[in-house]
């Protein structure tokens, strides 16, 4: 690896550095050399991560080589090397930093925003030729392998029942840390989350504590950044920051998670769910005292229940639980219920009336960790101690400094400059049943009051971490710009600054700013035009010109999710969706972030296909999408911004945080150290467009096109906030015309000059051949369909299907949730009917396959975004297309992967103790195979509610052969409808199809009519919920009979001719296979 001086330093990098990486390493060791703090921006791709690692540890090494020299010259006396004084030893160290000992070397504590990025960090170090000794933290969520604690539904409770387990020694995973973590094998490797884990399973001890343990000795720890910013997180994983160096990467979002950690908001919910836990608890010990009394031989038991809180300490916690109740709900309120705004210190005045005081706090802190661990492990009600884990996390923020001699002073002064207190009305209305006990106070009848205490100030926190003696300070991310503001919001100050150029050269990047549509509409996202007729169409029509001219994936950033959702709406409902789709399918950022990776995966499948046209993918700026996620090379040729996303004005925290700066302005006076509250609320925007803009280059090369998409883009002040990478490139256009000249330009040349990037190993691919089309990915738990759909994400698209049948298959609707992706076809089939009999025989393999369909002349198919059409196909030559469900429900096409979508929607509907008996049932039935007392036990579960009948009818498929005539017998009994019905079978006719038997008891299948029930029921247009549409068709469903609504008017013209290819056509419109079979859509 070449070795290169950097003010002193030598370092190894794995290979000769650009200039800019050279620079960026000589800023990291100006700060480490001089200790003074820095804040470093260098783009996505120049290598950020792999310079900050090799010039820090090269930085130790040269520390820990001067102690070596020292030593060596202090023993030698000046015999060896007469010639050379004691200074001279450990080059570009001033004699006084070199530290005594090898354990004074400086630990280097490594911060970025999740483990996921940790995880890429540690895999980067391993990279280098470095081998220092490493520590990942992280939580018991994340590293714990006890299968009792795992259980736990909520993080607190974890903790809690860890104490509890380590405290008695209960627990043989942590009993093992002692005298396993210094094995050579757990203390040497670079471990990271996942590495921890499967070592502490393997050595049978706990990686939690094994963690903690390497942190003592280790060179370099890393860790989220929520660890150092959070006080009680500091404490809790005993991190002494005393003479460390302190690296945030990604550090963009560091401002917020700042002001976040230091904040809370106190719903009604919170102290009532406190309440009812300690009532709980209060009657449980009432009633042990009570039989203590009666039964005194019994008393030692209740000795040992864990809690040493008497009856009398568990009131006290309830009358401050009350008091502060009552306290928030007297505060009134204006009369247009806007909510009220008192400086940060009235938090002390309000808590005081609840007699929580400095005083007081370590008390009720005690108290309250007592309760909630003795509850820990507990089932039923108990488990619900999130309300009295959020006031201690409370009590903890408000009087999170130690005041000397418990004088208030100066905490009272920090919450008066940096924090404010606001009270407004719940608007989740979340009130829990009145209390109708003599405790009872008539604030709870009143709306209830939610008390928000939020810092203003993310250089309280950073202030803090300066207080606790850190050495150096460094601030990095590939967005940090603008600059000079960001330094001033953390209020420290940070002599060394960096802004990185980029790798690239001028034409790997493009950035246009387009002021207006094809149509000569203004483009703007301001509040007053964003949901205009006229400004949407243009959007719209500027979205479909370029994504005919930006290969592969395009990403579409807009300001908002509603924004998002109203622009997919206003499309959809004038067809600009399926025009898009021809072209390049849609796939939508998922608010939630259960979907979120599964989208990602189908996305990366759809680009990375073979013959793919691309897809565009539809995003929120600072969303999930936005923050740290790989678009390389053909994922991301383009990034489309649709607007500045400004904050939303109205919101209380956001007019509070812009009067504080004002206020702090104000005070500072001329030369102050504060932004005003313009500035910030600009500054907002202007740094979450930077961070939608660095994904499309993320190395040396990649190469895309930004185009800005708002006319306050031409506005010089605001191309200004773009990142100085950025800037030299834009261009303001006048015309749309020229754009979609510049851009196509743009690309052929990039494509003729820069190298094919390497295709990725683990990429789906998308074959064609044959003119057979058929998608193939990684399998998980969202295929691609639904990906795909609109309708799953936006939920203003799901409530426009006015005409769509309801389906009461529970089973059904949570199919799409698990069904796995179709893989490659591995042969041709000759017709419909031979379609749906391979498709039966694959479903009897391992995986689902591509269901293919011949696409006839009558038979609607549903189809999904298709390529453009090759001439000889227009033409009259049939052709074979992967069949894309247009509903949300799509059924799963394996006995496997039914079974387990039966038992999810079974989970869902049961409570824990009915679903605990429904499993029991069925292990009884396995063994004892008696079907009357299986019976006996689901009656109760399923035939009382008619909700559940459903589930009770889809129950038949799992029943066995020779009790299926019984059970279905059962079910009309109790249901009033067979299991036959036309929700779990599709249609009588289908019965035609059915296997024989042959005289030996073998089933002998017509290979014409054997149609898989699966097979049918994905084919047929009726059980989908787009009645065989294309999923983003628009305008609402024909209303009719739902067992076939293309008998009434709905067929193509000239359907009922005969199709030459296919036989005759039924009395509906569909083909046949000949004209002696029966038509299998009737």
């Amino acid at each position: 690896m070449p070795k290169i001086t950097l003010k002193g330093v030598t370092v190894d990098f794995p290979f000769q550095p650009y200039k800019c990486q050279e620079e960026y390493m000589s800023k990291v060791l100006e700060c480490l050399q001089e200790k003074v703090n820095g804040i470093l921006e260098s783009p996505t791709g120049t290598g950020k991560t792999l310079c900050l690692l090799c010039s820090t540890l090269a930085w130790r090494e040269h520390l820990r080589d001067a102690v070596s020299a020292r030593r060596i010259a202090e023993r030698a006396s000046g015999e060896l090397f007469p010639d050379r004084t004691l200074a001279s030893w450990g080059n570009a160290i001033p004699e006084g930093d070199v530290p005594a000992c090898y354990t004074d070397i400086p630990k280097i504590i490594y911060a970025s925003r999740t483990h996921s990025q940790l995880t890429q960090v540690i895999s980067e170090l391993r990279n280098t030729s470095y081998r220092p000794r490493v520590c990942v933290l992280g939580s018991r969520e994340q590293l714990c392998i006890h299968p009792e604690v795992k259980k736990q539904e909520s993080n607190h409770m974890q903790v809690h029942l860890c104490r509890r387990k380590v405290a008695s020694r209960s627990c043989h995973f942590y009993n093992n840390v002692e005298e396993k973590s210094l094995e050579q094998e757990l203390a040497t490797p670079i471990l990271d989350i996942e590495d921890l884990v499967r070592s502490g399973t393997k050595h049978k001890l706990c990686p939690y504590y094994l963690s903690r343990n390497l942190k003592q000795q280790a060179d370099i720890i890393f860790m989220p950044y929520n660890y150092l910013l959070d006080a009680k997180s500091r404490r809790a994983h005993g991190i002494d920051l005393k003479g460390t160096v302190v690296i945030f990467d990604e550090a963009h979002n560091v401002e917020k998670m700042c002001e976040e950690a230091a904040s809370f908001d106190l719903t009604p919910h919170d102290v009532a769910s406190g309440l009812d836990v300690i009532d709980q608890v209060l009657e449980e010990r009432t009633k042990v005292a009570q039989q203590a009394e009666l039964h005194p031989e019994f008393s030692a038991d209740s000795a040992g229940s864990g809690l040493n809180l008497e009856p009398e300490d568990l009131a006290k916690l309830k009358m401050i639980l009350l008091r502060l109740e009552g306290a928030i709900d007297a505060v009134e309120l204006p009369g247009d219920n806007s909510g009220v705004t008192k400086p940060g210190s009235y938090i002390f005045e309000l808590f005081a009336e609840a007699q929580i005081t400095f005083q007081t706090k370590g008390c009720i802190l005690d108290s309250l960790d007592q309760l909630i661990q003795h509850l820990a492990g507990r089932a039923g009600l108990f488990t619900n101690t999130a309300g009295l884990q959020k006031l201690v996390d409370i009590i903890q923020i408000v009087f999170s400094v130690d005041s000397a001699e418990g004088d208030p002073g100066p905490m009272v002064g920090l919450a008066s400059q940096s924090y404010k207190v606001h009270i407004h009305l719940d608007a989740g209305h979340r009130r829990t049943a009145q209390r109708s006990d003599v405790w009872n106070t008539t604030a709870a009848r009143k709306p209830g009051k939610v008390l928000s205490y939020w810092c203003f100030s993310p250089g309280h926190s950073m202030r803090e971490l300066v207080r606790q003696g850190v050495r150096t300070l460094i601030l990095t991310s590939g967005t940090l710009a603008p600059m000079a503001s960001f330094s001033l919001e953390m209020q420290i100050p940070f002599p060394v600054c960096l802004e990185n150029p980029h790798v690239i050269n001028q034409h790997q990047i493009w950035v246009g700013v387009i002021p207006k549509g094809p149509d000569g509409a203004q483009l703007s996202s301001a509040f007053d035009r964003r949901f205009s007729d006229e400004c949407l169409s243009s959007l719209g029509k500027v979205l479909s010109n370029i994504s005919r001219v930006v290969p592969h994936g395009l990403l579409v950033f807009f300001p908002s999710y509603p924004v998002m959702e109203k622009s997919l709406e206003f499309w959809r409902a004038r067809d600009f969706t399926r025009k898009l789709e021809v072209r390049k399918p849609l796939f939508v950022e998922p608010r939630s972030k259960g979907g979120f990776s599964e989208v990602m995966e189908a996305f990366y499948a759809r680009v990375a296909a073979p013959e793919s046209s691309g897809a565009i993918f539809l995003a929120v700026c600072r969303g999930k999408a936005s923050e740290g996620l790989d678009f390389a090379d053909v994922n991301g040729r383009g990034v489309i911004v649709t607007g500045l996303p400004y904050p939303p004005r109205m919101d209380p925290r956001v007019l509070l945080k812009m009067q504080f700066l004002d206020e702090m302005k104000a005070q500072s006076g001329a030369g102050g150290q504060f932004l005003s509250g313009h500035d910030w609320y600009r500054q907002q925007a202007s740094r979450a467009v930077n961070q939608a803009i660095g994904r499309v280059i993320r190395h040396r090369h990649d190469y895309g096109a930004v185009f800005l998409c708002d006319h306050r883009f031409a506005h010089a002040d605001t191309r200004a906030q773009l990142p100085s990478w950025v800037r030299p490139h834009v261009k303001v256009y006048d015309s749309f015309g020229h754009v979609i000249r510049d851009v196509a330009q743009f690309f052929r040349v990039a494509q003729k000059t820069m190298p094919e990037p390497a295709p990725r190993a683990a990429a789906p691919s998308l074959g064609e051949g044959g003119g057979i089309v058929s998608v193939s990915v990684s399998p998980g738990p969202l295929p691609t369909r639904k990906a795909m759909s609109l309708d799953v994400h936006v939920p203003s698209l799901r409530q426009r299907h006015t005409g769509s049948p309801v389906t009461k298959d529970t089973e059904g609707s949570l199919c799409v949730e698990y069904e796995q992706e179709p893989v490659h076809a591995q042969r041709r089939p000759a017709g419909l009917l031979a379609a749906l009999e391979h498709n039966e025989q694959l479903a009897e393999g391992p995986g689902d396959e591509a269901l293919l369909v011949e696409e006839a002349c009558g038979c609607p198919t549903l189809l999904g975004p298709r390529e453009k059409r090759p001439a000889e196909e227009q033409r009259g030559r049939r052709r074979k297309v992967r069949l894309v469900g247009s509903s949300e429900v799509p059924a799963a096409s394996t006995d496997t992967g039914r079974a387990k979508l039966f038992m999810v929607a079974v989970k869902q509907a049961l409570s824990q103790a009915s679903f605990d008996t429904f499993t029991q049932a069925l292990r009884d039935y396995k063994s004892s195979d008696d079907l009357e007392a299986l019976v006996a036990r689901l009656s109760p579960l399923f035939a009382e509610d008619p909700k559940k009948h459903s589930l009770l009818q889809g129950f038949y498929q799992f029943v066995r052969p020779h009790h299926k005539q019984q059970f279905e017998e059962v079910c009309l009994q109790l249901t009033g409808q067979g299991c036959s019905s036309p929700h779990k079978h599709g249609h009588p006719q289908r019965q035609g199809a059915q296997l024989a038997l042959d005289s030996s008891g073998r089933k002998e299948s017509d290979p014409k009519l054997t149609v898989s029930q699966g097979a049918t029921r994905q084919l047929d247009p009726c059980e989908q919920l787009n009645q065989g549409r294309p999923h983003l068709a628009s305008g609402p469903f024909p209303a009719g009979d739902l067992n076939c609504s293309l008998h009434k008017g709905s067929r193509a013209p000239g359907a009922e001719k005969q199709h030459p290819s296919t036989g005759s056509a039924c009395s509906c419109g569909h083909t046949t296979s000949s004209a002696s079979d029966r038509c299998v859509w009737t």
